[in-house]
């Protein structure tokens, strides 16, 4: 018994300490959501007045620029995915990679080659370990990426785009992110950047009926696609390197709470085994106290007589 008494002690030590840890990420991790959040936040209207500009430019001239202009017949498509960099974040990258899957097996189905590029450890091992070809990866900021991550990303998207496809490059650019919809809620999205869809473009333009202003690009409207159409790819994956990081940080510190939950449970059903065990071991010491009284007794009454 006293053995086994030992055995709880020791896991019950053990659990406790892992207690201590996963309490603390998860404080760590709700911290570090509000700042996510704030960074999300700061970054739309930058992106909204973007959007705003290149739909403008879009729309607002017949010139025909190869990242606004559907392919006829597209054969190769490059996805972006987005995991993280460390684990302990319940399914968050999983079903960001699960998300990915889909999509690239919708896109071969379409009869597109599919060129996969990669933020995140998890989705790097992921694809590493199947032995799939990736054909770029970058990591190391996943948790709380700048906007010089997004540009360093953004490069090697925007050449692909820019690059005939029997050069090895794409015809549309594909992104699949987690939204961060609310502190429980996360859900893994997948959105075309490019070729720019222009369908929402009357709605931003004002009331219904309005007449649309006429414009005139100064040096042409090309030149001016082709100065803001990089920014707008830069500015949608640092928005989706930012709903990434919340939803990281949001999926981990639920992970961490659940995880602190059950290692109190465990910790009370030890604690009942180990005081379980210490019982019956105080019963048998007793019961081997009053054996050994009454054999001491009956010997000296048998010596008496």
């Amino acid at each position: 018994m006293g053995a086994q008494l030992r055995v709880y002690k020791r896991r019950i030590r053990s659990v406790t300490a892992t207690k201590k840890i996963t309490k603390a990420m998860e404080m760590i991790a709700a911290s570090r959501i509000v700042k996510a959040q704030r960074k999300v936040a700061a970054s739309a209207p930058y992106a909204t007045e973007l959007i705003r500009a290149v739909t403008a430019v879009a729309t607002g001239s017949i010139t025909k620029h190869p990242l606004t202009t559907e392919a006829e017949a597209p054969t190769r498509a490059a996805v972006l995915l987005i995991t993280s960099d460390r684990g302990l974040a319940g399914g968050y990258s999983s079903n960001a990679i699960k998300a990915a899957e889909k999509l690239s097996e919708r896109l071969r189905s379409e009869g597109k080659e599919v060129d996969t590029y990669i933020v995140g450890r998890k989705g790097v091992a992921y694809y590493g370990f199947r032995e799939r070809k990736v054909s770029q990866s970058w990591t190391g900021f996943t948790d709380s990426p700048t906007y010089a991550d997004a540009k360093q990303v953004a490069a090697p998207l925007i050449e692909a785009i820019q690059t005939e496809t029997a050069e090895g490059g794409a015809d549309e650019l594909h992104i699949v992110f987690t939204e961060f919809v609310s502190m429980m809620t996360q859900t893994p999205v997948d959105n075309r950047m490019l070729p720019l869809s222009l369908e929402k473009a009357p709605e931003e333009e004002g009331a219904k009926g309005e007449i649309l202003p006429l414009f005139d690009f100064e040096p042409s409207a090309e030149d001016v696609l082709d100065a803001l159409l990089p920014r707008y790819v830069e500015s949608r994956i640092y928005n989706a390197l930012l709903q990434s990081a919340a939803s990281e940080h949001a999926a981990r510190r639920r992970a961490m709470k659940s995880a602190t939950d059950n290692a109190g449970e465990l910790i009370k059903s030890l604690s009942r085994l180990a005081n379980a065990a210490r019982q019956a071991e105080i019963t048998q010491e007793i019961s081997e106290i009053v054996g050994g009284s009454s054999a001491l007794a009956d010997a000296t009454a048998g010596s008496d007589k």
